[in-house]
């Protein structure tokens, strides 16, 4: 079993070196055992305007940061309140509904390198996986996570594709007009994968829109 890091040295030089980012929290959250794992698609931004903001000098600020930290929590996305902004609350919302501490949970994207749309990505979507993919592996083997939690429904797909996760086990379609819905996968070996609407676009803090009972009883399935 490789550890993270090694993975992350591992990717091929023309993803390390592009504009990116790895995890949205710090080490502390990489270490002992976590039964969750957060996933976006992408880091969000742009590639044109931050070509200076690679994967590799990310991952390198990432290694020097000693405390428990979320970019979900701790960040300013946007005005001046750090965590409220856009998905922020909603995703510190779900975490409070499933009693986990963002700052201790690892999260991540599928793909560490940034896009200036989801068709781009789809362009190149069998390479990036295979580039990025080995990182994901090391922190599920390492830190023995049961739950994907993946944001957005492109997100939940790969991360299916991969792992396997094929068996349907749970779903919540939301109580609005709307009726998006929320799924949960089961893998052979029995790793879950909660493909969720994107808190982007749905406020989670509306219980007509909220998953987070769907994800509560699929941490009871795995025994989290």
């Amino acid at each position: 079993m490789q550890s993270v890091s090694q993975a992350v040295f591992q990717m091929p030089a023309d993803v390390l070196d592009a504009s990116g980012a790895i995890f949205y929290s710090a080490p502390p959250a990489f270490e002992g055992h976590h039964p969750v794992y957060i996933l976006g698609l992408n880091p969000g931004g742009s590639p044109e305007k931050q070509p200076e903001n690679t994967v590799r000098r990310n991952f390198e600020n990432w290694q020097r940061q000693a405390q428990p930290y979320s970019s979900y929590v701790d960040e300013v996305w946007g005005g001046t309140v750090a965590g409220a902004h856009g998905m922020q609350p909603r995703i510190r919302h779900l975490a409070e509904a499933l009693e986990i501490d963002l700052r201790l949970t690892p999260a991540s994207n599928v793909v560490f390198i940034r896009s200036a749309t989801e068709a781009k990505l789809e362009e190149n979507k069998s390479e990036l996986l295979d580039a990025c993919w080995p990182v994901h592996e090391a922190v599920i083997e390492n830190l023995g996570c049961r739950v994907i939690i993946c944001l957005g429904g492109t997100a939940g797909w790969w991360v299916r594709e991969r792992l396997g996760a094929d068996e349907q086990c749970d779903c919540f379609k939301e109580t609005n007009r709307r009726g998006w819905t929320s799924v949960a996968h089961r893998s052979q070996n029995g790793i879950f994968v909660c493909t969720l609407t994107h808190p982007g676009r749905a406020n989670w803090r509306n219980a007509q829109a909220d998953p987070s009972a769907m994800v509560k009883r699929v941490l009871e399935m795995a025994g989290s």
